[in-house]
């Protein structure tokens, strides 16, 4: 088999060498634990807010703006059980949020949270008008994902940033996979939460951060310390933050050059896919999309089996869907998008800093030949979809 390829990177990323090497002295001789008053704890003290430091600037926002979580989903959860626990009131989201938010906001709505989900067009982009209807309802808390991690399309965030300022709504943006991939930036955007995650940009797993705009209040969702603002409890991950801001940093240096050239290699896959392969079409078409992310429907294939036998060959992909408590059902943003059949399969393919051209030639040379195989096989069972699409 020829050499592996790796094309799911919304997935996660490697952990860059740079991220490696400035988190290793807090695996050895910096160990401390930031809240001890001695000589370990001051140090590991100094290293986290440094880290703390380096994660506002990429991001435009102060050091006090900064709480350190265990990674996207804690601080989706964060900002939207939190900002409604403080506040009590309405919650608004759309049909297309990672499962972080809209489980979530459907907790709040158990405990009697007003909660509205707004539809979107067949580009996978929130309908404006449903969310202006949506504000005259006062509602504390509307979240909007910047990029979709299934399809993504990106949403018109400074357009609904200021509607919700204009109408006093608290506004979360879920920016893990458009943070790194395009200009997230808080001091240019009047949002007031924003969650991004290490592992999507070459940092490490288990460590993410929440932006919270100086001013809203949230209550913690767990208790037992002080740290973060009282609103994080547990001794703080260091050598993840640091992690996480060497990964931010070289993120948004590197943004401009590196979306460009994944942009060029997504746009030459989706061209070629669409040439090859009788019947595909691309989600999000016609919308503005992150450059790393294609997602592709094709009809009368098992998807399941396609990943599968993309795998065999040595192409790591994955499906648009995501299983819960054992059952595999549908991806959520392809049936708020209208586009789920009853024998359609859903591919994502995505790209990161160490794709090359001539990866993506081999892609195109062999899903064509693994999709054509799949037609070819009797008794092709509806495909459900299958996990992947984190």
């Amino acid at each position: 088999m020829s050499e592996a390829i790796y094309l799911d990177h919304a997935a996660t990323t490697p952990v860059r060498a740079e991220v490696r090497e400035a988190m290793a002295p807090y695996y050895e001789g910096r160990w401390g634990n930031p809240s001890s008053t001695h000589r370990w704890g001051r140090e590991a003290h100094t290293a986290l807010e440094e880290a703390r430091e380096r994660v506002a600037a990429a991001l435009g926002a102060e050091r006090s703006e900064i709480l350190f979580t265990s990674g996207g989903t804690e601080a989706d959860n964060l900002a939207v059980l939190g900002r409604w626990r403080a506040t009590g009131g309405g919650i608004v989201c759309s049909a297309i949020e990672h499962r972080a938010v809209l489980d979530a906001a459907r907790m709040a709505a158990r405990r009697g949270a007003r909660l509205q989900i707004l539809g979107v067009d067949a580009r996978g982009v929130v309908e404006l008008a449903a969310l202006d209807e949506a504000l005259h309802e006062q509602p504390a808390l509307v979240s909007i994902m910047w990029g979709n991690n299934e399809v993504g399309t990106l949403q018109p965030i400074a357009d609904i940033a200021a509607r919700c300022r204009a109408t006093g709504a608290t506004f979360h943006a879920d920016a893990v996979q458009a943070f790194g991939r395009v200009p997230v930036r808080v001091d240019e955007t009047p949002v007031d939460l924003v969650s991004v995650s290490g592992h999507k940009i070459g940092g490490p797993k288990g460590v993410g951060a929440l932006f919270v705009r100086a001013g809203v209040r949230l209550e913690p969702l767990v208790w037992g310390g002080g740290q973060e603002r009282d609103l994080r409890p547990g001794t703080q991950n260091v050598a993840g933050a640091v992690g996480l801001a060497t990964a931010a940093e070289l993120a948004v240096q590197e943004r401009d050059a590196e979306s460009a050239r994944q942009a060029m290699l997504r746009d030459r896959l989706e061209v070629g896919l669409t040439a090859s392969v009788p019947g595909l079409t691309v989600s999000g078409s016609g919308a503005p999309r992150l450059p790393h992310v294609l997602n592709v429907t094709i009809p009368s294939v098992d998807q399941e089996m396609t990943l599968a036998a993309l795998d065999l060959e040595g192409i790591a992909a994955s499906g648009g869907s995501a299983c819960h408590s054992g059952v595999v059902e549908p991806s959520h943003v392809l049936v708020a998008m209208g586009r789920i059949t009853e024998r359609v399969a859903s591919l994502r393919f995505s790209l990161g800093r160490t794709t090359t051209d001539a990866e993506i030639d081999r892609a195109l040379a062999v899903v064509p030949r693994v999709v054509g195989r799949a037609r070819e096989t009797p008794g092709v069972a509806s495909p459900r979809g299958t996990p992947g699409a984190a």
